[in-house]
């Protein structure tokens, strides 16, 4: 329990607090300002869509494409950043209102492929190696719209184009259980290793647990985070918060459950999950009653919490937790823990 960690978020973190109820409320932050915000926040990596990095990709040749991601790399590097991932942004064109890899449309299929290589490309361009794959519309409405095997089969060809258009791609599933569709086909981290083992090179597919995705599935984020490390599959994650089952809210870290954050804390830091360079990205969004002037707290607030809850757990006796669970006073423990979280 030694390790360094690193934390990244994405632009869109940086927002102007627009909701389905709601019209924006804050002025909107051009990229390059954005971008030197991050160190400042304590920041290292930035996480991508392929049109954060490339807005209006759709008009551009894939020359003109590549030339513009390598001059956002050289913007990272003048301000001492690197790109952690990029992730093909497929649910808000038109043509994937009913799914991209999944779709009964054989056009959206084909667009949902290209997309992905272009993606691809930028990734590479970014100097990453990871794309993070969110299957935001591969789902369904209703249970008779779509052949759930079929469907499957789909995303394991989709992936497989993937790995073989970029030999050096890793693939990171981020699984979700709903929202956009009422369903989704790879809703748990099981369902995205499983996914992986049908692929070409089940070793270049793993996941991106997000902890508000993983409470609207019912599940406990650590529990998860724990199945993704037994198989050497958590490549990156998205923590947040959620207060019960309902919209994913993308709340500040610990803002809800401060021991479910402590628990994911403390599993990362267990298994050393940053040995390999990887990254704590946040995916949390600002409250959408903040100014202008404080629209960043979120970000820095959940940082600090994560840093904390590490300190914290770093100073637990590993020798008193080892006996009372020999001794199986399991209140004992869970007072324990309490009196931790409290600062008694």
């Amino acid at each position: 329990m030694a390790g360094r960690f690193r934390f990244s978020f994405g632009p869109w973190n940086i927002h102007e607090g627009s909701d389905p109820f709601g019209p924006t409320v804050r002025k909107s932050v051009s990229f390059r300002k954005k971008l030197g915000m991050y160190k400042k926040l304590g920041f290292d990596a930035v996480q991508f869509h392929d049109d954060d990095a490339v807005p209006e990709m759709g008009k551009l040749t894939p020359a003109q494409i590549v030339s513009r991601a390598k001059a956002v790399r050289r913007a990272l590097e003048g301000q001492g950043l690197v790109a952690e991932f990029v992730a093909p942004r497929l649910w808000e064109d038109p043509l994937t209102i009913d799914g991209g890899y999944t779709a009964n449309d054989p056009k959206a299929r084909r667009y949902a492929r290209d997309r992905t290589r272009r993606a691809l490309d930028i990734a590479d361009a970014l100097g990453t190696n990871l794309m993070v794959l969110w299957l935001a519309r591969e789902g369904t409405y209703i249970r008779e719209a779509k052949d759930s095997k079929l469907a499957v089969d789909r995303l394991a060809e989709a992936v497989n184009d993937m790995l073989s258009y970029s030999p050096r791609i890793r693939i990171a599933i981020e699984p979700k259980p709903n929202e956009p569709m009422d369903q989704a086909y790879i809703p748990t981290t099981g369902h995205a290793i499983a996914l992986g083992m049908l692929t070409s090179d089940p070793s270049r597919v793993g996941v991106n647990i997000e902890t508000a995705h993983a409470i609207l599935a019912g599940l406990d984020p650590s529990d998860e985070m724990g199945f993704a490390l037994a198989h050497d599959k958590l490549w990156t994650v998205h923590l947040n918060d959620q207060n019960g089952l309902k919209f994913d809210q993308d709340k500040s870290f610990g803002s809800v459950d401060l021991r479910r954050a402590f628990n994911q804390v403390r599993i990362l830091d267990k298994y050393d999950f940053c040995k390999r360079g990887e990254f704590v990205g946040l995916d949390v969004k600002a409250m959408r009653t903040q100014k202008d002037a404080v629209a960043s707290k979120h970000l820095s607030n959940s940082r600090t919490v994560f840093l904390r809850l590490l300190k914290l757990s770093r100073k637990l006796s590993q020798k008193k937790i080892d006996d009372m669970v020999k001794r199986r006073d399991y209140e004992e423990l869970d007072m324990y823990i309490m009196d931790a979280l409290l600062a008694k």
